[in-house]
């Protein structure tokens, strides 16, 4: 029978979390560093992880690093930046074989530290700052990133709606940095920034695998050696509706039409309605079996997709739908009666067993890898919230159907964003 043992130590400046357990043949090291989402910096955030695995002291060029990483038995290295509300996360992922199923090998946990600490502590320097070059190709690739969007109109139609939404929201910023920003970075304001990040960030170190705790925390003190801090947690405000809807349209050359009403809900990760809104999102919108895709979608044949989204951490909902422009009313009208059906409570046996299973399932698969499990356990440090996945588990089969229609009844429709033709405007 294998057993999984979470620990948690405090250090001055960061935070240990071990999960000791057997299910896996290889140690995960994730190190997670939050700030607040601002203007000033999101772009040289989503820029940093980029330059940082670029090249270190000992593996100066992207091939040396991969070369690194294959000494280590294939291991995998990953960094990137994410939204967790209104804070914004970077995450440096180091995922190697575990040495206790490696005949002849001792030392590879600490190798794989080594390497992660030579890319958070040691990164290659020209006259004490990041290399120009490597700034300068890191840049173009995030303007390419940033770029590309525009070309996917559904997750352009998605950042467009949360842009207008959350106007005076820094919530409004995406995570992967905004284009006019890119260009006027360079190699010394971006040193001068990642020295501010390590020193200020709030750290949480994940090491997942077969290992004793103690021993991976004295190791993580050596090789990560993260000085003291006194950063305090953003809150995040799920902000009003305004008085009446707002509806914004833009035309593009495009033969689809995006449309995404955004809402609101007082409910968020921390609130103890939360499994309650999951099942509510899940009623909703989240599945093939839900009211959205099966109305709009498979009834009416209105739209190639229809779905709806939540943001556990902002109180934001999202119904999204790609449908042919002369739909728009017909569509608009649709998706808020299903709105409305949810919180009238007009919800079936079917619907709400169908919702739990596919949630629950939902959350088994992401305790089932190292990576998901670490980012489950985030939800809860990054929130100041307890709930461990078997008590979430209990709280989604416990909802109630009139639990599902309250937590709708706090959804209040805020914009309403189209992305349409110019020949049908």
């Amino acid at each position: 029978m294998e057993t999984t043992r979470e620990q948690t130590f405090n250090k001055p400046g960061y935070t240990i979390h071990v999960i000791e357990t057997e299910k896996y043949k290889t140690n995960t090291i994730m190190v997670k560093m939050r700030a607040p989402l601002e203007k000033e910096t999101v772009t040289m955030r989503a820029l940093l992880p980029h330059v940082l695995q670029s090249g270190t002291e000992n593996a100066p060029s992207a091939a040396a690093f991969r070369a690194a990483l294959d000494e280590l038995y294939g291991a995998l290295f990953f960094a990137d930046s994410a939204k967790k509300g209104n804070e914004h996360v970077l995450t440096f992922t180091m995922e190697a074989a575990n040495e206790n199923y490696l005949h002849g090998e001792n030392n590879l946990f600490d190798r794989s530290l080594s390497l992660l600490s030579d890319v958070l502590f040691r990164p290659k320097l020209k006259e004490g700052s990041f290399p120009e070059k490597t700034v300068r190709q890191e840049k173009r690739s995030l303007q390419q990133r940033i770029r590309s969007i525009y070309d996917d109109k559904t997750r352009y139609a998605s950042l467009k709606l949360v842009e207008e939404m959350y106007r005076d929201d820094p919530y409004a910023l995406p995570a992967g940095g905004v284009l006019e920003k890119v260009e006027p970075i360079d190699s010394a304001s971006l040193y001068a920034y990642y020295q501010r990040a390590l020193s200020e960030d709030i750290i949480d170190i994940f090491v997942v695998g077969d290992l004793k705790a103690e021993e991976a925390v004295e190791k993580i003190g050596r090789y990560l050696p993260f000085s003291d801090r006194s950063a305090a947690a953003v809150e995040t405000k799920t902000g009003k509706s305004p008085e009446q809807v707002r509806v914004i349209q833009e035309t593009q050359d495009i033969n689809q039409g995006k449309l995404n009403i955004g809402c609101r809900t007082t409910i968020t990760y921390t609130d103890p309605q939360f499994p309650a809104m999951q099942v509510c999102n899940g009623i909703l919108g989240a599945f093939a079996h839900s009211k959205l895709f099966m109305n709009v979608r498979e009834k009416e044949s209105l739209a190639y997709y229809a779905a709806s989204r939540l943001d556990s951490h902002k109180g934001f909902v999202v119904m999204l739908a790609g449908i042919d422009q002369k739909n728009y009313d017909k569509t608009v009208q649709i998706m808020n009666e299903q709105l409305d059906e949810v919180k009238s409570g007009n919800i079936s046996d079917l619907e709400m067993n169908q919702t739990k299973a596919l949630l629950k399932n939902q959350l088994q698969e992401s305790a089932d890898t190292a990576r998901g499990m670490v980012e489950v356990l985030y939800h809860n440090i990054s929130s100041g919230t307890s709930r461990p996945i078997e008590q979430w588990l209990k709280d989604i089969d416990a909802v109630t159907k009139e639990q599902a229609s309250a937590a709708a009844q706090t959804i209040t429709v805020d914009t309403v964003y189209f992305l349409s033709g110019k020949e049908e405007k």
